[in-house]
C-alpha cells in the first residue's frame, strides 16, 4: 500500500536507553522544558513570532492526529457492522496511505532539516531534539507495521475480514498513544525555539 523505505538503523539504542523511550515517558525531561516555562501552550498563538511556519507546524500536527482517529473510529464502525466492508475497505486503503506516507516524509523533514536548525539555536536543547529524532526511529517500526496490518486486512477475504480488522484496530489505538505522547513533546520543544528566536529557519 505505502511501499516505504523507511531506512533506518539501531544508531540511536544509545539515545533511546540514556533517556525515557517513546513508549516508558509521560513527558519530556524538566531540564529540557525550560523554553516552556518561559512560553506555555496559552501564549503561543498571540505571541509575536507565532508566524506561518509554527502554525503550519501545529496543523500538521492536528491532521496526523484528526486522521489517525478516523482510521480508529472507522475501524470500529466496520467490527460494529456500522460501516459496510467495502466502503471501510476503501476508505482505510486511502486514508492510511496519506497518513502513514506523510507521516513519515514529516518525520523525515525534521530529522535532517528543521532539528539540526533547531538545536543549533538552542543548543543546551540539543538532547531534547536527539529524543525527538528517537522517537522517529521508534515510530517508523510501528509505521511499517500499520502498512502490513492495513495491506492484510485489504487482502483478507470474508472470512478473515473481521480479525484482520481487530488487528488493525488494535494497533491503530496502541500508535495513537505513541504518537500524541511524542507530538505533544515535540511542539512543547520545538515552538518555544521558534517563538524566542522569530523566524529564523532556513526553507
Amino acid at each position: 500500500m505505502t511501499g516505504l523505505a523507511l531506512g533506518r538503523t539501531g544508531a540511536y539504542v544509545a539515545v533511546m536507553t540514556e533517556f525515557s523511550a517513546l513508549d516508558q515517558r509521560d513527558g519530556l525531561p524538566d531540564a529540557l522544558r525550560v523554553l516552556l516555562a518561559e512560553y506555555p501552550r496559552d501564549i503561543w498563538q498571540s505571541h509575536r513570532n507565532f508566524d506561518g511556519l509554527t502554525r503550519f507546524w501545529l496543523e500538521r500536527h492536528l491532521m496526523f492526529r484528526q486522521a489517525l482517529d478516523r482510521l480508529r473510529s472507522e475501524a470500529e464502525a466496520a467490527l460494529d457492522g456500522r460501516m459496510d466492508p467495502d466502503r471501510y475497505r476503501q476508505n482505510t486503503a486511502r486514508l492510511a496511505g496519506f497518513f502513514l506516507n506523510q507521516l513519515h516524509g514529516h518525520h523525515m523533514i525534521e530529522d535532517h532539516h528543521y532539528f539540526p536548525q533547531l538545536s543549533a539555536l538552542e543548543v543546551p536543547l540539543a538532547r531534547g531534539f536527539e529524543i525527538l529524532d528517537a522517537d522517529h526511529h521508534m515510530l517508523d517500526g510501528h509505521i511499517q507495521g500499520l502498512a502490513d496490518q492495513t495491506n492484510a486486512m485489504l487482502r483478507a477475504e470474508t472470512a478473515g475480514f473481521t480479525t484482520a480488522t481487530g488487528t488493525l484496530h488494535g494497533a491503530l489505538a496502541g500508535f495513537e498513544g505513541f504518537l500524541d505522547r511524542h507530538l505533544v513533546d515535540e511542539e512543547e520543544l520545538v515552538v518555544p525555539v521558534i517563538l524566542k528566536h522569530g523566524s529564523s529557519l532556513e526553507g
